[in-house]
């Protein structure tokens, strides 16, 4: 592709002009989730400056890499295929189209705040090129394409022949699907849209359980959510049909393996095994099918498997995947620090299933797991100004250990499997689409993040904004801006960890006596109601200025771990609101492997602006343990400097802990 098309890229992201296209509501669960079209979120805010990083560096840096890395040139190849291409010599992954699905699809979420046609002329063209690339038939798959008599080393001699083993043509649907959905509700264009359902049909057609179909279900889900969603954007029941076959025939195929969760059939799965991007997806998709379908035995199995991974299976962070080998959940309680994988990509995928747990039991706790990954566990993957990425999310690092995909010891700016790089693309600007919810005549407001919405709640239009600094401070002040036909009820959460609950199921408690207190007034009014599962739910006739505040409570908190979790035993960890902290090396003289943390702490809080686009610093009291040229032990008191974990490692590597010793017995204990 020209070098001319990246240069408009660049320069596109500084431009105005998209439009909106209204989505419909999430048909089948009870709650509907308030689109990304209908919420822009305040610039220089947290999530504003994420955004922003997101369409001036990560953005036009995955565009500029489609191009450098030849992911245009595979679908320009694949539109003049050729005997002569060896596509297994240039093409470094069999999914490295979803590269350039995922960056449009982040670029498509982006315009709803940074409206920009020069943007949209650039995704046309490239559209252009896959458009040109797709087979008649609507199969789309360049690893194929470009040379069908010696196609990728990983795609087999036929179609979907080794679709459960590593072809990811439907891994490549599901991303081509979920990238085409968001770019027709951003731009109102069919563009895509038509390119992605030309080849869902085709899957349709020629994947299923019928005579003369191939008979195979996903490698690497993610088709089974995109299809769902496909479903409700255009009502052709085909496309939850064969969401559903997916999954309904996992575990009866040729492949059982625990690795790609089909050991046997999903509706017998009570545990989180494998793969944990392809598990996460899966439970996301099991959850779209059961509230698209009101499959009780998918409903039962999903909030099994859930259970399990926040009980058993979940980091402080919000993440998961305990082991590198097979970036795959662990055993029960399995959660090491210094080695634990816990992919970005990942938690990306905890979010989902959170959000879609929440969607089909209104329930406060779903949206307190989705904000504890959202705040750790996935933006630790990408730096602060939206140029370098880890791949893994440690919680400890000594320095050496080179954990992070490539064997580095800190973020990169691009790799060559760029699933994470490219996630993240798509997802940061995603995030106004989490922020809000309705049901019939209730509107929840699920996220804290200053900004306006308007939302129809009950067959009437509602505008709100939304005035906070949070996670620095709890103060949230919502204010109603119009509400045509008045009454209603609006639902606001009070988080789980300013309610003395760390996670659900009590994996992890507070280990202090610290009480926090929160309020909620309306129009200076304070409002004393029992909580609705997690909520509270305030029900009055709204009008212009109304304006509910929502305080909450900052005070540092120390955690500790479910007995059974080894890593953690003697060990305590901080939170402070959301946020978990870490102490690391560019903070403090000494190595923070050898301090004791007090069990009563005295804390300290403190600006940093320069640190990760400005962060809040504390202090905790403790003690350094060392050992002396005469073998004695010494004992120093001393304040440990902690940052929230996302911020780690923007100073360059060093040692790095979540989880600090509470007594000298485990002080070197670092896995």
């Amino acid at each position: 592709m020209k070098t001319t098309i990246i240069t408009l890229a660049l320069a596109a992201l500084t431009a105005t002009g998209a439009t909106a296209k209204k989505h419909q509501p999430t048909a089948g669960y009870p709650i509907t989730q308030v689109p990304f079209t209908s919420v822009k979120i305040a610039e220089g805010t947290f999530w504003g400056q994420r955004i922003k990083a997101a369409r001036n560096v990560t953005i036009p840096l995955a565009f500029s890499k489609c191009q450098s890395e030849g992911r245009y040139d595979n679908f320009v190849k694949a539109a003049h295929p050729s005997a002569d291409y060896d596509v297994s010599s240039f093409m470094g992954y069999s999914f490295d189209d979803t590269d350039v699905y995922k960056t449009i699809e982040g670029a498509s979420y982006v315009l709803q705040t940074y409206p920009d046609k020069r943007l949209e002329a650039y995704i046309d063209s490239v559209l252009d090129i896959v458009a040109a690339a797709q087979e008649a038939d609507g199969y789309l798959y360049t690893a194929r394409t470009i040379n069908p008599d010696k196609p990728h080393r990983w795609a087999g001699k036929q179609r979907w022949t080794s679709e459960e083993n590593l072809s990811h043509e439907l891994y490549n649907l599901g991303h081509m699907v979920d990238a085409a959905c968001a770019h027709y509700q951003a731009t109102g264009s069919r563009k895509f849209l038509d390119i992605a359902r030309r080849y869902a049909d085709c899957v349709v057609r020629e994947v299923g359980p019928a005579k003369g179909q191939a008979c195979v279900v996903p490698g690497h889900q993610i088709a089974e959510m995109a299809l769902a969603r496909l479903y409700v954007l255009t009502g052709e029941r085909k496309y939850l049909d064969e969401a559903k076959f997916f999954l309904d025939y996992r575990g009866k195929t040729a492949t059982k393996r625990e690795y790609s969760q089909s050991h046997k059939p999903v509706t017998e799965q009570d545990e989180a095994v494998g793969h944990a991007v392809r598990a996460g997806y899966m439970y996301a998709g099991m959850a779209d099918v059961a509230a698209l379908t009101g499959d009780s035995a998918y409903i039962r199995a999903i909030d099994a498997i859930w259970r399990n991974i926040t009980e058993k299976k979940y980091y402080l962070t919000g993440g998961v995947g305990a082991r590198h080998a097979g970036e795959a959940f662990g055993a029960n309680y399995e959660l090491p620090n210094l080695t634990a994988y816990n992919e970005t990509c990942a938690a990306i995928s905890m979010v989902y299933l959170n959000q879609r747990m929440f969607l089909l039991h209104g329930d406060a706790k779903y949206i307190d797991c989705l904000e504890r990954t959202l705040y750790n566990g996935v933006i630790s993957g990408m730096s602060a100004d939206g140029g370098r990425f880890f791949y893994p999310n440690p919680l400890a690092a000594d320095g050496s250990y080179g954990f992070n995909h490539d064997g580095s010891r800190e973020r990169q700016p691009w790799f060559g499997c760029a699933c994470c790089p490219s996630n993240l693309c798509r997802f940061i600007p995603s995030v106004p689409g989490y922020v809000y919810a309705t049901r019939g005549d209730s509107l929840y407001v699920n996220l804290f993040a200053a900004g306006r919405a308007t939302v129809d709640v009950g067959g009437r239009s509602v505008t709100l904004s939304q005035l906070t600094q949070y996670p620095w401070n709890g103060n949230v002040e919502l204010k109603v801006e119009s509400a045509k036909g008045g009454r209603f009820t609006m639902m606001v959460r009070v988080p789980g960890w300013v309610r003395g609950e760390v996670t659900p199921g009590g994996l992890y408690q507070y280990a202090d006596s610290a009480r926090q207190d929160y309020w909620v007034t309306v129009n200076g009014e304070r409002v004393d109601a029992p909580l609705q599962k997690g909520y509270m739910a305030i029900t009055r006739e709204w009008k212009k200025g109304d304006a509910v505040s929502l305080h909450m409570d900052m005070t540092p908190r120390l955690v500790k771990a479910d007995g059974r979790v080894a890593a953690d035993r003697g060990r305590l960890a901080v939170e402070r609101g959301p946020l978990v902290y870490c102490a690391e090396w560019a903070d403090n003289s000494f190595d923070v492997f050898h301090f004791v943390i007090d069990r009563n702490p005295k804390f300290a809080i403190a600006d940093a602006p320069t640190l990760a686009g400005g962060v809040k610093k504390l202090a905790a009291t403790g003690t350094v343990l060392a050992t002396a040229a005469d073998g004695k032990l010494t004992a120093t008191p001393t304040r440990i400097t902690l940052i929230p974990y996302y911020a780690w490692c923007h100073r360059g590597p060093g040692r790095m802990q979540v989880w600090m010793a509470a007594g000298p017995e485990v002080m070197d204990e670092r896995k």
